[in-house]
């Protein structure tokens, strides 16, 4: 069965003045339009009145804005992008009450929060708000052609466009296709792994292999320092004071670079090299709240397990998570006794001995383990793969 998914196709563009100036104009009505949203919901569940819907909020604050003195200037841009905003809006008071209900999976979320003018920008054009010239050149409704540097090709036609400007001042075109998966690009594979995550290696693999942690936040924290001492020592509303925070965006920039390269290429490496792969279902949240909690952040756990998932998916990789109360590191993988270290302050014992008489490497045993309960569900009908 053929899998379509929809994928994300970012590359950097180079706006002239004038389209830097009209961008501006465009995500600064976005912010207004998704603020006077959020205040026109507050303000209904103050009154007691049921929340406006989104064709209800269209009308009043883009068609008869429009039309007041105050709100005018919202025809110099596209009406695209901003119904894109109110429906940002709903989706996101959505996955707040279905938060609240218990209906949406993960961790809690809060209600939508207001966009900030330093944060990164983002507006959102459908087909009928942008279009690709057959000179490469993408041009966006009253913004004008802009010049794109194609990395690579698109694979299909795009849905839809998100113009991007980051927090350094780069912008950016990030295009939503929709693609067969990918099950045909890589080669088959009779290898399988379970995935052993950690701090002091990123992971241990089958047969012991590690792959060593990168810290790119540790190695980048000495030059952040330094800049945020920078900024904190400027005059708030001066123009040094705006140099030194692209500084510091900078900075933060380039350490997220690094580590989205080094995850992708990790995450490729290992659904082209194992037909299965099985790993823990840590609780992210929950690690990045205690003892090495940098740590944790730096290694961007989540960010990695979602995106081997993803790709398992489209590669038709068989992927399974183990559940997070399985005992991977206490469990001998010879004898099934439990006697491997547990608790927080066992972590500095990476070597230990079974009474079996076995010795065993703390992260190499716990891999086995979790590979051998991985096979077990999905031979039970346990997991989904």
């Amino acid at each position: 069965m053929v899998c379509h998914v929809q994928l994300r196709y970012a590359y950097r563009v180079y706006p002239t003045a004038p389209q830097r100036n009209a961008l501006a104009r465009v995500f600064g009505w976005v912010r207004t339009v998704y603020t006077d949203a959020i205040a026109a919901r507050k303000a209904a569940r103050s009154a007691g009145l049921p929340f406006p819907t989104t064709a209800a909020l269209d009308k009043l604050l883009i068609t008869a804005a429009k039309r007041t003195p105050e709100r005018a200037w919202l025809a110099e841009v596209s009406t695209v992008p901003l119904q894109q905003a109110l429906r940002d809006r709903h989706a996101a008071y959505k996955n707040f009450f279905d938060s609240l209900r218990g209906k949406r999976k993960g961790r809690k979320v809060g209600p939508p929060r207001l966009k900030r003018r330093s944060a990164r920008q983002s507006a959102r054009y459908t087909r009928n708000g942008f279009s690709l010239k057959p000179n490469g050149r993408l041009c966006i409704a009253k913004v004008g052609e802009l010049q794109v540097a194609w990395s690579r090709d698109l694979p299909a036609e795009p849905s839809s466009v998100t113009m991007l400007k980051t927090p350094t001042g780069k912008y950016f075109a990030s295009f939503v296709v929709a693609i067969d998966d990918d099950a045909g690009m890589l080669d088959e594979s009779d290898e399988e792994t379970g995935i052993d995550l950690g701090l002091k290696s990123f992971a241990v693999l089958r047969g012991g292999k590690v792959i060593d942690n990168p810290r790119f936040f540790k190695r980048m924290e000495r030059r952040l320092k330094k800049a945020q001492r920078e900024f904190s020592r400027k005059q708030k509303g001066s123009s040094k004071r705006e140099k030194a925070r692209i500084k510091v965006a900078k900075v933060h920039g380039r350490t997220r670079s690094m580590r989205d390269d080094w995850l992708n290429k990790l995450v490729k490496t290992l659904v082209s090299e194992n037909r299965a792969l099985y790993v823990e279902d840590l609780n992210v949240h929950g690690l990045s709240r205690g003892r090495g909690a940098k740590s944790v952040h730096d290694a961007a756990f989540g960010m990695f397990l979602n995106r081997l998932e993803s790709k398992s998916t489209r590669c038709g990789r068989t992927f399974v998570r183990i559940d997070r109360f399985f005992p991977s590191t206490q469990l001998c993988s010879v004898c099934g006794a439990m006697a491997g270290p547990k608790g927080p302050d066992s972590l500095r014992v990476r070597q230990w001995a079974c009474g079996c008489g076995v010795a065993h490497d703390r992260d190499e045993n716990a891999e086995i383990n979790i590979r051998r309960e991985g096979k077990r569900m999905v031979a039970a009908g346990l997991a989904e793969t």
